[in-house]
């Protein structure tokens, strides 16, 4: 963690609501006060969409606009949503509730039940595929480990999507979903499943859900007051919604339209739970009044990085891919990303190791490093590969920080030392500091300032006392005058809203997982055919989401990515294995695939060229920063909006305007004969390096590309040009069109 006056983990609480507003780039400060009616943010991965959203929150709250208990903000993990707690206490606007839908339905499902229905609310299933497999077992059918997964999953999507038992089978062909048995044969478990749960007086976690949406629609006096509790809704992830919480999020607004929604329909990854981004792309038809923002400019990742995001994209097809953003990074350029492939997965995962101890060589922290895999059976190659090596690492998914064992006893004892006061005990005597203290009171129990050799249940065990140290330290840079009870209150608010701070360790997580989270290097591995896209993904949809899968694999990436697969699955094996067609045409040495139509609209239209070099007409020419439609010749050839950001490579662009007037002065003629300003403009933007690449940007037509072709190219990649250079044939030029 970096030092610093005031730690990034403990800002000062804004001063004043437009003080809230400091620090936002346009399209943020644009959805932050944007506060009367609805609201729909198109937001791109790295954008800043938790801070814009949060923002908006807050300074509704602090200018008096919003009060904090009026406000419902939901979004989908208990992770997102204690990180929105803590952000929101951090403005000061910490009396709003942010909740997953789950949470926000059980509370209120809780406080109604004994008016609506009487009584205590039905006790929820502690493990839903015991019962699945007691419903089997009555229904004789005999299920694997897996199928009794898969059967489980098939019930879950069928209540998300308020599918009941006799209807399963038609709704699942519908939708193209892959029975894992005979359709007929879930339906009865299902509904054995169904009839077991009335029998024992328990729900399960999608009841929750139906039985709020059930409450509310029979209920009209709960629904209104609902309505009056909660008057404005902010919905994050908006891409990831299901019918069922769509349906409650309906509910709870009744006919009022103060909702923003955010989301960004090329991260949509879980549409196997019935997860839909069809209410996000349709918002605008539902709520015609709705202010659209969007925020493309991506301060996560390196320029690098962004590239290759965009250019996976690119080949997307799809509703969803024609609602692309074309992201533009914010950041100084970083390393190029790193193809190899791999004899083995042993070798694959020794590579990655090694990479990685070179990685924290240089100084990037473990915590700063994730190994990311298409499913979890990937992971025990690289957990082995990371203890031989010596290497800390943490498994996304285990239980949450604050109600680890051993965080919930530092808790404890932290609290007692608080309480007796440093000179009353004896551990305490020599602790001058508050993480002096902390340090001193941890080390009874187990932490120490090296970390113990190995991996396993010990080391788990320090790494969690370690990240309290830190926690220390930075509070106690922040807040010099701090106490030790004051940094136990911190621990207080923390556990409540689940803002946990970092623990060292490589990152081991499958691609699900790493949805929402970021590290400084990115290792994606074992990608490969039949593992992305995954063997069972057969329609178009199915590849498609497995492309976007990849991409948000890549967006997680600040600086450092590395994409690799094996050629073999054990050592000695036949080579046999190919690269993920999705890195066709980006990895090098490989043809593209053929890209994505260009999305529908109506307005200017754009060219591309031919087989035989002529032009072609193609869709309307959209802005590749915003999705605009272009209509002005000028934006068209910039393809952007004259005022949506820029990637411009300044000092490129200055060297093509003297290039420019070099060449302008040997013809004789004006400088927009050799190149129009646009066309040097979208030159210096695009920064080809290839003549495929040149001849795609307008203006550019096939004599220019022959001329001036060669020089452009070197320009570009940083080579110079020596002042004999000269247009062969000034004759065949004229003034570009």
């Amino acid at each position: 963690m970096t030092a610093a006056t005031h730690s990034s983990l403990f800002p000062q609480v804004p001063d004043s609501a437009d003080a809230v507003l400091e620090g936002l780039d346009p399209e943020q400060r644009e959805v932050a006060t944007a506060l009367d009616g609805p609201v729909c943010v198109l937001a791109g991965a790295g954008t800043g969409k938790t801070r814009a959203i949060t923002h908006r929150i807050a300074y509704g709250v602090r200018s008096g606009m919003l009060q904090p208990s009026s406000v419902l903000a939901v979004t989908f993990t208990n992770r997102a949503a204690g990180e929105m707690r803590g952000r929101l206490r951090q403005l000061g606007a910490g009396g709003v509730q942010a909740r997953t839908f789950h949470s926000a339905a059980l509370r209120q499902l809780q406080y109604f039940w004994p008016k609506a229905v009487g009584g205590d609310v039905p006790r929820l299933v502690e493990r839903k595929v015991q019962l699945v497999a007691e419903a089997a077992a009555r229904c004789r059918v005999r299920l694997d480990r897996n199928e009794l997964r898969d059967v489980t999953g098939e019930i879950e999507w069928s209540k998300v999507t308020q599918t009941v038992p006799e209807d399963y089978a038609p709704a699942a062909a519908k939708a193209g979903r892959e029975a894992p048995r005979d359709p007929a044969e879930i339906a009865r478990i299902y509904g054995t499943y169904e009839q077991l749960k009335r029998d024992r007086g328990v729900i399960d976690f999608e009841d929750v859900l139906l039985l709020t949406v059930g409450v509310l629609q029979d209920r009209h006096d709960i629904a209104e007051t609902v309505r009056r509790q909660y008057q404005h809704f902010v919905v994050d992830e908006y891409q990831d919604v299901s019918p069922l919480q769509q349906r409650l999020l309906e509910l709870w607004l009744g006919d009022r339209d103060s909702l923003c929604v955010v989301g960004d329909a090329s991260q949509t990854i879980y549409s196997f739970t019935g997860a839909t981004p069809d209410h996000l792309l349709n918002f605008r038809h539902r709520h015609p009044r709705a202010t659209l923002v969007r925020l493309v400019r991506d301060y996560r990742s390196t320029p690098q990085v962004v590239r290759l995001a965009n250019g996976l994209l690119s080949q997307a097809r799809g509703r969803a891919a024609e609602h692309r953003l074309e992201l533009v990074s914010q950041r100084e350029a970083g390393p190029e990303p790193g193809y190899t492939a791999y004899a083995d997965e042993p070798a694959e995962a020794e590579g990655i190791a090694r990479r990685v101890r070179e990685l924290m060589d240089a100084g990037v922290p473990a915590s700063g490093i994730a190994i990311l895999y298409r499913i979890n059976a990937q992971s025990e190659v690289y957990e082995q590969a990371l203890a031989d090596a010596g290497l800390p690492y943490q498994l996304r998914g285990a239980e949450r920080f604050f109600e680890r064992p051993e965080v919930r006893e530092a808790g404890l004892l932290l609290r007692g030392a608080a309480r007796a006061g440093g000179h009353s005990d004896p551990q305490l005597a020599d602790a001058d500091d508050v993480p002096s203290q902390v340090r001193a009171v941890l080390g009874t129990r187990g932490w120490t300032p090296e970390p113990p050799a190995g991996s396993g249940a010990v080391r788990d065990r320090w790494e969690s006392l370690a990240a309290l140290v830190r926690l220390a330290e930075d509070f106690a840079r922040a807040r010099p005058d701090a106490t030790l009870g004051d940094l136990v209150a911190e621990l207080d608010e923390r556990a409540s809203a689940q803002h946990a701070p970092t623990v060292e360790g490589v990152t081991l997580a499958s691609l699900h997982a790493a949805k929402g989270l970021e590290w400084d290097a990115v290792f994606l591995v074992g990608l490969t055919e039949g593992m992305i896209p995954i063997t069972y993904a057969k329609t178009d949809e199915q590849i498609e989401e497995e492309r976007r899968l990849l991409y948000v694999g890549v967006t997680r990436a600040r600086r450092h990515l590395s994409l690799s697969w094996s050629l073999s699955r054990a050592p000695g094996g036949r080579p046999s294995r190919r690269p993920s067609r999705f890195l066709n045409g980006l990895r090098p040495g490989s043809a593209a695939t053929r890209p994505a139509a260009a999305p529908g609209g109506d307005g200017g239209f754009g060219v591309e060229r031919g087989a035989g070099g002529g032009r072609k007409r193609r869709g309307p020419a959209r802005c590749r920063v915003c999705a605009k439609t272009l209509t002005d010749a000028g934006e068209i050839k910039l393809m952007r909006c004259e005022d949506c950001p820029s990637e411009l490579d300044e000092a490129l662009y200055e060297r093509l305007r003297d290039w420019r007037a070099g060449q302008a002065g040997l013809l004789g003629q004006p400088a927009y004969c050799v190149f129009t300003d646009k066309t040097l403009l979208a030159i210096a933007e695009a920064a080809p390096g290839t003549e495929s690449e040149l001849s795609c940007i307008s203006g550019v037509g096939g004599r220019k590309l022959q001329k001036y072709g060669a020089d452009v190219l070197a320009l570009c990649a940083g080579r110079e040009l020596t002042s004999e250079d000269a247009p062969e044939d000034a004759s065949e030029e004229s003034p570009e069109k």
